[in-house]
């Protein structure tokens, strides 16, 4: 049968969609990040104020994607926002970036989080297995269990994804569900039982002072923050803040697929930030009722939600509680991250900027080689051990691509204003410039604060332009 019979087929609901944004969102950062950011700020009303302040700047994001998801209900999502706000050279940028460490490499960190929690239920299966061991000098190329079992779960989960998008569907909702409400058990439980009420009041006896907290052989040293330290903390803070709760943008790459998605993405995007954000914020008063500030901050291995559960149910029983709860946290994530993700390259590969078989859809009308395409280079990810360094490198460019996309809103409102708008940026035009005030400013203190991770990340955007070039010389 010819590929031309083939289409994306609209049968992901409202609710479907709001699964995706959610269940994309919560990984493995929720249980983690809060103890940077408590050394960082160094008190529990700043550590709050990060969260609530990453919660607020994401909904703002959200809701100003709505109006271009309104306009350009299309598969590939914030690749033609900015093609059709700028050109193609901007929106190959954006994708090049998203296949070669975005999303590949957050598919690579979400599935080596999930395989290092299996492996804390069944050690044979977790990182200490070394299978293979090769010297290279200094250095040493080396294969152990964890890995294996990361790229086992992206095959599995791609291969579900190209069987059809209602596969993906059941995945992601009953995933999500399920951790959404174990998410809220956990705080319910931690507030009910495991709160003390000497441990929130000491904890918020000197809630507005900075500092930057380190332990050095086994004492607390603690330094004040003023000025640019203190705009430094806040970048860092922010950094672990801002992406424990991105990729709520991958929605919008899966339009083709959604129901009515000029009305639908829009509500989704807002309807599955503002759940998360407020588990997100609800999750550290937990922490703050059951755990101590210096516990929060020096958690082992920074496992904070571990800590609490501990806490909560007791040693034995509060550290398999959360082991389960981020396995299943971290499959589902990922299965988003596969379903979307495929969905730009599908948009590349039409427009003359990718593999062209990735621009094909298969029998059961999904991107099958764009799919596989993302497996591959998301498996030889999980094997380099370097999908965290990946990672940290584009935050940098993340925040650009989104301050580029939502300036979009204000040159598209000029140049285009005769396209129909189902959705219209909430807050415009103040709450757009103040998003790209902020995501500007916080990635100009990555360049001062972070120049080791920022400026290799804004190489890796610099190395899209030759590629984009080769491409289009290759149309010719």
């Amino acid at each position: 049968m010819s590929n031309q019979t083939h289409s994306f087929k609209p049968t992901l609901s409202l609710v479907d969609a709001t699964m995706i944004v959610a269940g994309s969102m919560i990984g493995s950062g929720i249980f983690i990040v809060s103890a940077e950011v408590a050394r960082s700020m160094g008190s529990s009303g700043w550590m709050m104020a990060m969260w609530v302040l990453a919660g607020v700047v994401t909904l703002i994001a959200a809701l100003s994607y709505g109006e271009l998801s309104g306009m350009f209900p299309k598969a590939g999502g914030q690749y033609v926002y900015l093609r059709e706000a700028y050109n193609p050279f901007i929106a190959f940028l954006f994708g090049w970036t998203q296949f070669g460490v975005i999303q590949t490499g957050t598919i690579a960190a979400v599935a080596m989080a999930f395989a290092k929690y299996l492996g804390y239920l069944a050690p044979g299966l977790g990182e200490t297995n070394v299978l293979l061991k090769i010297p290279l000098g200094s250095w040493a190329f080396s294969v152990n269990m964890a890995q294996i079992i990361a790229i086992l779960s992206i095959v599995l989960l791609t291969w579900i994804n190209t069987k059809g998008v209602k596969n993906g569907k059941i995945i992601q909702t009953v995933f999500t569900f399920t951790k959404l409400f174990s998410l809220f058990g956990l705080i319910v439980f931690g507030l009910m039982i495991g709160a003390k009420a000497e441990i929130w009041n000491a904890n918020w006896e000197n809630a507005w002072q900075t500092a930057n907290l380190k332990m050095v052989d086994g004492q607390l040293v603690t330094t004040a923050l003023g000025g640019m330290a203190f705009l430094g903390a806040i970048a860092v803070s922010m950094k672990g803040t801002l992406f424990s709760s991105d990729a709520w943008n991958n929605v919008t790459f899966i339009a083709g697929e959604i129901k009515s998605p000029e009305k639908n993405i829009g509500r989704a995007l807002f309807l599955g930030t503002f759940i998360v954000t407020i588990i997100y914020v609800s999750a550290n008063l937990m922490y703050l009722a059951v755990l101590p500030f210096n516990e929060i901050a020096f958690a082992p291995q920074e496992r904070v939600g571990v800590a609490a559960a501990e806490r909560i149910f007791g040693p034995g029983v509060g550290a398999m509680a959360i082991a389960v709860m981020i396995i299943i946290s971290t499959f589902g994530c990922n299965n988003g991250l596969i379903l979307s993700g495929a969905r730009i390259y599908y948009t590349m590969a039409k427009d003359g900027l990718f593999f062209r078989k990735a621009g094909e859809l298969n029998q059961y009308d999904v991107p099958g080689t764009g799919l596989w395409i993302q497996c591959l280079w998301a498996s030889l990810l999980c094997l380099s051990g370097k999908y965290g360094d990946l990672l940290t490198m584009v935050i940098f460019g993340v925040l650009l691509f989104y301050v580029i996309t939502i300036i979009g809103i204000f040159v598209l409102r000029r140049t285009r204003p005769e396209i129909p708008r189902s959705h219209k940026a909430f807050g415009y035009p103040v709450l757009p410039a103040l998003y790209v005030l902020v995501a500007l400013s916080l990635a100009v203190l990555l360049l001062i604060y972070e120049p080791e991770y920022a400026v290799p990340g804004l190489g890796i955007i610099l190395l899209g332009i030759p590629l984009y070039y080769a491409a289009r010389k290759e149309m010719k």
